[in-house]
């Protein structure tokens, strides 16, 4: 018998707490998100409610019913001049990460945005994560603009490089 394969699927609202797990031992333990104190299960609902009504996708990379990651995209501003450019964020269990499931997620989600006729893809990573960096180099993601400590964790100031891609 062979060993399960990861697959990526919609995620579900029995999904969120394996979502809000995996997000919360970030914001714990990285600088992966700048959020300094985990969230609620309450306010994860509801964000993955807020997705899911206003149609934007939220993809589970999943193994032997395990949810191993989750990927997501949605509006990059607010502002209408700003529509066919989007979000992305993307998060792996810890222990997981570089063994392909965020390669896994995102190949579905750059394809759906594609076909969504978005233009621009962007992703918001520490610029001192070289790995999130690579990650998305080899995606094809160009590093656009470097924003210089415009964020503070861990008692420093924190440098956000964005990411993008042309769709």
């Amino acid at each position: 018998m062979t060993a399960p394969t990861v697959t990526v699927r919609p995620a579900t609202r029995e999904d969120v707490p394996a979502i809000l797990d995996i997000y919360n031992h970030a914001v714990i333990h990285t600088t992966a998100t700048y959020d300094l104190e985990p969230v609620s299960l309450a306010s994860r609902l509801a964000w993955f409610d807020e997705k899911t009504q206003s149609g934007w996708p939220v993809w589970v990379a999943e193994k032997a019913e395990e949810v191993l990651g989750w990927a997501t995209y949605g509006p990059f501003r607010a502002k209408a001049g700003y529509d066919l450019t989007a979000e992305h964020s993307v998060y792996v269990r810890d222990g997981l990460r570089g063994q392909g499931v965020g390669r896994r997620l995102m190949l579905p989600l750059i394809e759906d945005a594609r076909q969504r006729g978005l233009h621009v893809l962007i992703g918001g990573v520490d610029a001192d994560n070289a790995g999130s960096i690579a990650f998305h180099e080899a995606l094809g993601f160009d590093q656009g603009v470097r924003l210089r400590e415009v964020g503070r964790k861990f008692d420093r100031w924190l440098d956000v490089q964005f990411m993008q891609l042309f769709l």
